[in-house]
């Protein structure tokens, strides 16, 4: 089967279809190999389109929001990538309570915005997480004490045979980092969070100081995925990292972030195999010096 000739007869926009695209365009991390099929999707008609081809086709589906948690393996990803940029933003007031529907394309930081000048409150710890909305939903995203399950009302979604469907919170399987989205084939497209009336200065005066604290403590002059490690039970990762000895520690352009040691960093040419390397001797130095498991919180896709 030749996938060009099968995308062609869907008649998408060819400025939406990219073929053989560099995933490191596609990535905060800035690393990840070719992908074969990359279609941007900003309407459900074309989205239902695409998975039905594939369902017959048998060809592979790969979902990507803003790619900030993610690493693509260098040898690329095989079939479709659908880049979810369904974008929407409704204000919706009734009775005191505010409800805003969300499209999954929508990035957290645009949404902070509209929600500051708008005068909500509910969002501003989240405000600096440089995701999409569909993605931050699929990890249970959070920062500050606050996650997405805090705020979030409801979910629609499709699966990959093209039927729509729609989750209440408490059917959302919500864990630390985690959903019912890892667990299952469906892609979230539009939600709606439940927030408040909020006055505008103190929203600006909590987005700023937690943006003051990312710059701070976070390495955000280089590429990264975020935070490279989910949290301990009952340990801090970040601080056994550290404890280990492994603070500036690099394999290729993959260093251990010296200003947060929970942050995998590209100093400029890092690949998919110097962040894997890298991991795993974190990983069993870790484990060598404090018996612990540390676990990535980053997803790694492709081939």
């Amino acid at each position: 089967m030749e996938l060009k000739s099968e995308i062609e007869k869907l008649k998408i926009a060819k400025d939406k279809v990219l073929y053989n695209e560099p995933m490191k365009k596609h990535t905060t991390f800035k690393i990840g190999g070719l992908a074969e099929c990359l279609i941007k999707i900003d309407n459900q008609e074309e989205l239902k389109k695409i998975l039905h081809l594939a369902e017959q086709k048998n060809i592979p589906i790969t979902v990507i929001g803003n790619g900030s948690n993610l690493l693509v393996l260098d040898q690329g990803i095989r079939g479709i990538t659908l880049l979810i940029n369904l974008e929407k933003i409704d204000i919706n007031r009734q009775d005191g309570a505010i409800q805003a529907t969300v499209g999954a394309g929508e990035k957290l930081g645009k949404l902070a915005q509209v929600c500051l000048k708008e005068e909500i409150t509910g969002l501003e710890e989240l405000s600096g997480i440089p995701g999409t909305i569909g993605g931050a939903i699929r990890m249970n995203a959070g920062a500050h004490g606050k996650e997405m399950k805090d705020i979030v009302k409801t979910v629609k979604c499709i699966d990959y045979q093209g039927n729509e469907k729609q989750f209440k919170n408490e059917e959302l399987q919500f864990e630390y980092r985690s959903s019912i989205f890892k667990k299952e084939k469906y892609i979230i497209t539009e939600v709606t969070l439940e927030l408040q009336k909020g006055n505008k200065s103190e929203i600006k005066s909590k987005m700023d100081e937690y943006a003051q604290y990312r710059k701070e403590k976070q390495p955000i002059e280089y590429p990264s995925a975020g935070s490279t490690f989910k949290r301990g039970t009952d340990f801090i990762t970040a601080k056994l990292i550290d404890e280990a000895g492994l603070k500036g520690y690099a394999i290729g352009d993959a260093e251990v972030s010296t200003k947060h040691s929970g942050f995998v960093i590209n100093k400029g040419n890092a690949t998919a195999s110097d962040v894997l390397a890298l991991v795993k001797h974190i990983q069993e130095k870790v484990y060598e010096k404090f018996g612990k498991h540390i676990e990535l919180e980053i997803e790694i896709i492709g081939k």
